[in-house]
């Protein structure tokens, strides 16, 4: 096993007298590695004072006269005594039609967190199965570490998730436990699933602490390696598998640093994009390739008031700087221009007056500013059949164009026996996309904070899209 602190020193140990390659070869030994380059005139655009060029007003004052009405094809009312903030979708039965998982997490301390307990329902609200303690917190402010994955490979859905100093696994059908195997405490802030041994599909995990360390397990537990602060900076809020340079192994951008399928350091950011401290909140593959240097990164920086957009080798290809970017997507929101569209929110802001920004594919170009009651939590579909992507917000419950207005609100009638506010602040509602019925397009799935109910919205004419860089359910989910 390799305990790899990056920012200071590289301790390594032997177990079972079987070395990972490549440990020496990353260059540590000697100190730190040097950081990929930022280019001389790299474009960085400083968005704090921009004015869109399009349109810039708040949801409130948006016309609704010309927007589609959509009831929700199914609402369910989530086990009040088991039902949590975080919530995954996917497949658990094998009969082609999702399940809903909440989960609630136990919080022993300030950034430390636990999946305690779990709930499993079906689409007709009954429920499947039960897991756990639910004496814990129904709220979240972060991932939970509870997904649906087919971490065997035999073709069925398991339920994986990070309870205190364990990871447990799930039959998804039924709830047993099939095993589990411990973990150092505090590492359960989230699981990843990714493919370290180059078997062709993502068996192994990682788990983290919230901002410090990072490791990684095969699918029995077995310690692959562990690593603290990578390349001297925190970690990202879910690190990010991709094979770089394939060879059948994923890396890891595990925040402002990208680490090889052995843990070792590939490369960082340079010091003068991450000065402003901070974390690495989003990420996003916007372009694949065939070579690192031909890949795209959509990178946001919490803390750090930066976005940018990377190649595969840790190159700062451009940045826009000066607001507090949180979560950005990318699509076809217009047709008529050139390139795809990104939506970010800047969500760190009064309720009430959180902005959505709608930028082109350079990034400098700000085309667009909603201001919402809560702008975290969105999404992107095509909802209409049309070849052009609309915003979905969750606070806002209703599809955004790139024009500044507003094509169809969803309604979210509250279940008997709930409440549409909690006792110390709003309802807070989450966005997902997954396939719920089968037929390949994602569906809209509308959840809250505290988890009370969900409504589900089928999508019916938009394209057959199920890309993981937008999110959608099951595969690694996140809240950033």
């Amino acid at each position: 096993m390799f305990d790899i602190d990056q920012g200071h020193r590289l301790a390594f140990s032997l177990v079972l007298g079987v070395a990972v390659p490549g440990i020496v070869a990353a260059g540590l030994l000697g100190g730190r590695p040097a950081a990929a380059a930022e280019p001389a005139g790299m474009a960085t655009k400083n968005l704090a004072d921009s004015a869109p060029t399009r349109f810039d007003i708040h949801v409130d004052n948006l016309s609704h006269r010309d927007a589609a009405v959509v009831p929700p094809w199914k609402t369910i009312r989530l086990d009040p005594a088991f039902c949590g903030g975080w919530l995954v979708v996917g497949d658990l039965t094998g009969d082609g039609v999702a399940e809903l998982v909440s989960a609630r997490n136990g919080v022993p301390g300030p950034d430390i967190h636990y999946t305690s307990s779990v709930v499993v329902h079906r689409l007709d609200g009954s429920v499947l199965w039960k897991w756990g303690d639910p004496d814990a917190r129904n709220a979240i402010h972060h991932d939970v570490a509870c997904q649906i994955h087919d971490l065997d490979g035999d073709g069925r859905h398991e339920v994986v998730l990070a309870a205190d100093r364990r990871v447990v696994i799930l039959n998804g059908a039924t709830g047993s436990e099939l095993r589990q195997f411990e973990i150092p405490a505090n590492a359960s802030d989230c699981i990843t699933f990714c493919d370290l041994s180059g078997v062709g599909r993502p068996s192994d995990m990682l788990v983290k602490t919230r901002y410090t360390q990072i490791w990684a397990y095969d699918a029995n537990g077995k310690l692959l390696w562990t690593v603290k602060k990578p390349g001297g900076y925190r970690t990202a809020h879910q690190p990010f598998p991709i094979d770089l340079d394939g060879d059948g192994h994923d890396e890891i951008i595990a925040g402002f640093a990208a680490l090889n399928h052995d843990g070792s350091l590939r490369w960082r950011l340079p010091d003068q994009v991450c000065q402003s401290g901070g974390h690495a909140d989003a990420i996003r593959l916007f372009e694949d390739g065939d070579r690192a240097e031909d890949k795209r990164f959509l990178l946001t920086h919490c803390g750090g008031n930066r976005m940018d957009m990377l190649n595969g080798e840790g190159n700062v290809l451009w940045s826009v700087t000066g607001l507090h970017f949180e979560s950005v997507f990318f699509g076809e929101l217009d047709k008529n221009l050139p390139g795809r569209e990104l939506v970010v929110d800047i969500c760190h802001q009064p309720w009430g007056n959180q902005p959505l920004l709608i930028l082109d594919e350079s990034g400098g170009g700000l085309l667009g500013r909603y201001t919402t009651m809560r702008s975290r939590q969105h999404r992107l579909v095509d909802w209409f059949g049309d070849g052009e992507d609309l915003i979905f917000g969750g606070q806002t419950r209703a599809l955004l164009d790139a024009h500044g207005k507003i094509r169809a609100s969803f309604l979210t009638p509250m279940p008997d026996g709930t409440s549409a506010q909690d006792d110390t602040e709003p309802l807070r509602y989450m966005i997902h996309l997954a396939d719920v019925t089968g037929d390949g397009r994602p569906d809209l799935v509308v959840s809250t904070v505290p988890g009370t109910a969900v409504w589900i919205y089928r999508n019916e004419k938009g394209a057959k899209c199920l890309a993981p860089e937008r999110l959608t359910l099951p595969f690694n989910a996140t809240l950033y």
